[in-house]
């Protein structure tokens, strides 16, 4: 385990915004797809997408990693197909996505995975499967991994379950397209982080496939072709809400360059979040400036930007006043039950903290304490807890620093940089 020790202080300082991880996944299962040579330009290279390219390997993929461009193209089917095993690590994004790209083969796929993934959601995604004519092989809840999927996956009518995750969403929305028969699905539930199914078909529009939307209906046609050969992820607005939020909550200013509007980013919700907390957001073309203000209490539902949430909870517990945490219910079901973890980091900083009905009251104190984090090992609790850090009134320890390798592998680094020398050890 690696300790981290953050002073606080101001930050300041402008840079480019690292790639996109949500985006770097769906353009891996594109690329799979796409059955021809295609390049993936500037993607994450991280945990959770190392685990996506295992998985496409296994699936018949070759997958060459460049420092600045991937290409994958396919390999060619063996002589005889055999059963294949894809272990996902601790990434849902890939558990989801895998299960719709396997559910395409006509051979059996195991899907692993570890830390709390086996426990998390699948039930919607095996439902949506066998009514496709999939046999899935799964253990009892609560349990969900290993599970065995064997297609060929066809079109047809299809009920999805979108209450837990979109995540099922957008896996069936990349494999129906060039599956035999045409596609209805029909969206069930009060459906939540809806801006990531947004990004879902921003990609499949740059693909050249075609999908209707209406309502929480959609229409595929089948026997589609993925036509595009190249794929330019974007910066990512979930790693650069950690350093906006950081000038917001400590003093400072940082400007985030290269967040293209063109892609839709739950996770760009933070900036409205800063605006009501008292920073000042500045948005120009090329880049976005956040800078120290006041810190107030603030109300927000983040149903549809749930990674926000334990960061939500640092800002509140920093503020002079009571805020409100609403919506997201399912961030339970994440890397760690992130509620939980978000009402003991605001204790933490000496924040007061009461559950409430669909959320969390929390009263900050306007002088934070300094944190002693070591035991918590989900990146997006990690990262939150090294912002309110740097707004303590002495020196944190936070532990587990490792953990941002599953989506901002150079946080330390950036984080130091903008804090200056010393201040991040």
């Amino acid at each position: 385990m690696t300790l981290v020790r953050v002073r606080p202080g101001p930050v300041r300082g402008t840079l480019r915004a690292p790639p996109s991880k949500s985006y770097t996944h769906r353009a891996l299962a594109v690329a799979h797809l796409a059955r021809h040579r295609f390049v993936i330009e500037r993607p994450l290279r991280s945990d959770d997408t190392l685990r996506t390219v295992d998985a496409l390997r296994a699936l018949g993929s070759a997958v060459t990693l460049g420092r600045t461009r991937w290409t994958v193209a396919p390999a060619g089917a063996p002589a005889r197909p055999t059963p294949v095993t894809i272990g996902c690590g601790e990434s849902g994004t890939t558990l989801r996505f895998a299960s719709a790209l396997a559910a395409l083969e006509s051979r059996p796929v195991r899907l692993r995975g570890s830390g709390r993934l086996p426990y998390r959601p699948m039930a919607g995604m095996v439902r949506a499967l066998t009514q496709l004519v999939v046999k899935v092989d799964a253990p009892e809840p609560p349990r969900s991994l290993p599970m065995t999927v064997r297609g060929p996956l066809r079109g047809g009518v299809v009920d999805v379950d979108a209450s837990e995750t979109s995540q099922f969403v957008s896996a069936l929305l990349l494999a129906l397209p060039t599956a035999a028969g045409d596609s209805e699905l029909r969206l069930g539930g009060a459906p939540v982080s809806a801006p990531y199914i947004a990004a879902t078909l921003a990609v499949l529009r740059a693909s050249g496939i075609h999908v209707t939307a209406r309502g929480g209906r959609y229409r595929i046609p089948g026997g589609q072709r993925y036509r595009a050969r190249r794929f330019a992820v974007p910066g990512d607005a979930s790693s650069a809400a950690y350093l906006w939020a950081s000038a917001a909550i400590a003093g400072g200013s940082v400007t985030v360059e290269r967040l293209p509007d063109r892609w839709p980013q739950a996770d760009l919700a933070i900036l409205g979040l800063l605006e009501q907390f008292g920073a000042r957001v500045g948005r120009r073309w090329g880049g976005t400036t956040v800078a120290f203000g006041r810190r107030r209490p603030f109300r927000v539902s983040l149903t549809d930007a749930p990674d926000l949430y334990p960061l939500a909870g640092v800002l509140a517990a920093s503020a002079d006043g009571e805020s409100r945490l609403e919506g997201a219910p399912h961030v339970a079901a994440k890397e760690s039950d992130r509620r939980a973890e978000t009402i003991r980091l605001a204790r933490a900083m000496g924040a007061t903290v009461t559950e409430a009905r669909g959320g969390l009251r929390i009263r900050g104190t306007g002088q934070p304490t300094p944190l002693s984090v070591r035991d918590a090992d989900d990146h997006r609790v990690v990262m939150s807890a090294a912002v309110g850090a740097l707004a303590a009134s002495g020196r944190s320890t936070i532990g587990r620093a490792e953990a941002v390798a599953k989506s901002f592998p150079d946080f330390w680094t950036v984080l130091g940089t903008l804090a200056g020398e010393g201040r991040v050890a």
